[in-house]
C-alpha cells in the first residue's frame, strides 16, 4: 500500500482540536513547523532498508508521540502509547460523547464505525463483513476458543508457548466440556518452518477438532508457518484459529498470506490504536458456525456484528483507530517493519558477539520482526529485568517458562538508536561483570 504525504494525511485526520495549530493566521512558525510533531513526512520512493537508517525522518516519527523520555519503554509488545494523533482523536470523540451519549455516541458516531471497519478490511486483505472489533486479541481468541460446539474426548490442539491466558480458555473448556488438550514444545528459536509444520501435522488425530497456532509466539517474537499449519489442518478437517496478537501492523502481510479462516489481533499493540482495541477475523461462510460470547439475535447468526454484541461501549475507542491507520500507512508497513529490525539488530547481533549471551529469538529474516529475547547465562533474568530498569531505567519483560527463561526486549518507532545503545551497554555490562 502506498504511504501517504503528510499533508495529505493532516487533510484527512487533523484532529479538530488542532485548528489554532493548522490555522493559516497563527502566529509564530511556520506551518509546517506547527504540524511535524503530529505526523511525520512521507519517505516516498526508497527502499526500506534505507529508510530504517534515516534517522531525520525517525527523529519525526519520535515527536509524534508524547512518550516520558526519562524511561525507556522497551515493553511496547505489552502495549504500545499511541501517538498523539490518535490521542486527539480519541479525546475529540469522547467529548463529543459526554455531549448527549444516547444520542451522539449511538446515532451520530456509532455509524462511523462501519467507514473504520471497511478501511481495516482493505489492509488485512478481506471483506468488511468478516471484521469484528473487540477490546483485545484475548477477547477475539475465546470467542473463538469457546464458539465451537466440542464434547467429552474431543482433542484441542497448541504448542507449550502459545499465550498462557489462551492455555487457559482451553484448560477451563476441560474442566467444564471434558475435552482433551494436547500441547507440544518447538524448538528455541525455531529457524525449521517444516521442522514446525511436521511438529504440528503428526499430533493430528481423528480425535483434533480444534487447533490453535500464534503467528508471532509473544515470549519470543518468533513467526511460525501460519499457512502451512493452516492448510494441513484444513485438509483434515480441522478448524485453525491464529494468534495474531502481535502481528497485525508489525510487519506486511494479507489475509491471504495466511489463508486462515479465523484470525485475532491487539489492535493497541502495533497498530498504535487507542488501548482497548483488538480485531476478530472470521470467513464469511464460517460465521454462522461460531458462538460469539455474549448472547445475540437468531437473525444475527450470519452477521460479523454478533460478536460485537457487548452491550454499552466506548465507540471513540474504535473510531480511533483510524487515525492509527492512518499513521501507519503514512509511515508505510515496509518501513516499519524494516526500521523495527534494524532497532533489534543492532543490539540483538552485538550482543549475541559476548560469550555469556543467549538469544532465543531467530534473526533470520522472515522468522522473526521487532520482538526479541534474551538470556545471560548464570544471570537470573527476572534478577536482570530489575536491573536494568532499577538502575537504567529501562522497561522490559522476564520471561520465566519451563523451557526457558529470559528478557523480552521490543523497542518500537519512537525508540531512539541512543536507548537501544544504553540498552546494549547495560546488559554488556552484566555479561562481562555480572550483576554485583
Amino acid at each position: 500500500m502506498p504511504s501517504l504525504s503528510r499533508r495529505s494525511l493532516l487533510s484527512i485526520h487533523a484532529p479538530a482540536s488542532l485548528a489554532v495549530l493548522l490555522g493559516a493566521g497563527a502566529a509564530g512558525a511556520s506551518r509546517p513547523a506547527r504540524v511535524a510533531a503530529l505526523l511525520p513526512r512521507s519517505p516516498e520512493g526508497r527502499p526500506a532498508e534505507e529508510v530504517a537508517r534515516d534517522e531525520s525522518y525517525w527523529f519525526e516519527v519520535q515527536q509524534a508521540f508524547t512518550i516520558d523520555r526519562s524511561i525507556v519503554n522497551f515493553n511496547n509488545g505489552g502495549v504500545s502509547p499511541a501517538p498523539r494523533v490518535v490521542q486527539e482523536a480519541l479525546a475529540r470523540n469522547l467529548a463529543f460523547s459526554n455531549e448527549a451519549p444516547a444520542y451522539t455516541m449511538w446515532r451520530v458516531l456509532e455509524p462511523q464505525k462501519e467507514a473504520v471497519r471497511q478501511r481495516v478490511a482493505r489492509a488485512f486483505g478481506c471483506d468488511a463483513e468478516e471484521i469484528a472489533f473487540t477490546r483485545n486479541a484475548s477477547e477475539s481468541l475465546q470467542i473463538c476458543q469457546l464458539g465451537f460446539d466440542l464434547a467429552a474426548g474431543d482433542e484441542v490442539l497448541c504448542t507449550t508457548q502459545d499465550y498462557p491466558r489462551m492455555v487457559t480458555t482451553f484448560e477451563q473448556r476441560e474442566r467444564r466440556d471434558g475435552v482433551r488438550l494436547v500441547q507440544f514444545p518447538i524448538p528455541i528459536p525455531a529457524e525449521d518452518p517444516a521442522e514446525v509444520v511436521r511438529l504440528y501435522t503428526e499430533r493430528m488425530t481423528e480425535r483434533t477438532r480444534l487447533v490453535l497456532i500464534s503467528h508471532m509466539i509473544n515470549i519470543t517474537g518468533q513467526i511460525l508457518p501460519v499457512r502451512e499449519v493452516v492448510r494441513a489442518a484444513r485438509e483434515r478437517g480441522i478448524p485453525t484459529i491464529v494468534d495474531g496478537a502481535h502481528t497485525f501492523a508489525h510487519f506486511p502481510f494479507t489475509r491471504d498470506d495466511l489463508d486462515c479462516d479465523f484470525y485475532a489481533s491487539s489492535l493497541h499493540k502495533w497498530l498504535f490504536a487507542p488501548i482497548g482495541t483488538g480485531l476478530l477475523y472470521v470467513r464469511r461462510e464460517r460465521i454462522a458456525d461460531l458462538w460469539p460470547l455474549m448472547a445475540a439475535k437468531e437473525v444475527q447468526d450470519g452477521d460479523i456484528r454478533k460478536f460485537e454484541e457487548i452491550g454499552t461501549h466506548p465507540c471513540p475507542h474504535y473510531l480511533a483507530i483510524a487515525d492509527a491507520l492512518t499513521f501507519h500507512q503514512g509511515i508505510g508497513p515496509e518501513n516499519k517493519a524494516a526500521r523495527l529490525v534494524y532497532l533489534r539488530d543492532r543490539w540483538a547481533k552485538r550482543l549475541r558477539e559476548l560469550p555469556a549471551v543467549r538469544l532465543h529469538t531467530s534473526l533470520e529474516p522472515g522468522l522473526a520482526c521487532g520482538i526479541a529475547t534474551l538470556q545471560i547465562d548464570g544471570v537470573d533474568s527476572a534478577a536482570l529485568a530489575d536491573h536494568l530498569w532499577q538502575a537504567h531505567r529501562i522497561f522490559t519483560v522476564a520471561i520465566q517458562h519451563p523451557e526457558f527463561e529470559g528478557v523480552r526486549v521490543s523497542p518500537s518507532v519512537y525508540s531512539t538508536l541512543e536507548e537501544v545503545d544504553r540498552f546494549a551497554d547495560a546488559v554488556e555490562r552484566v555479561a562481562r561483570r555480572g550483576l554485583a
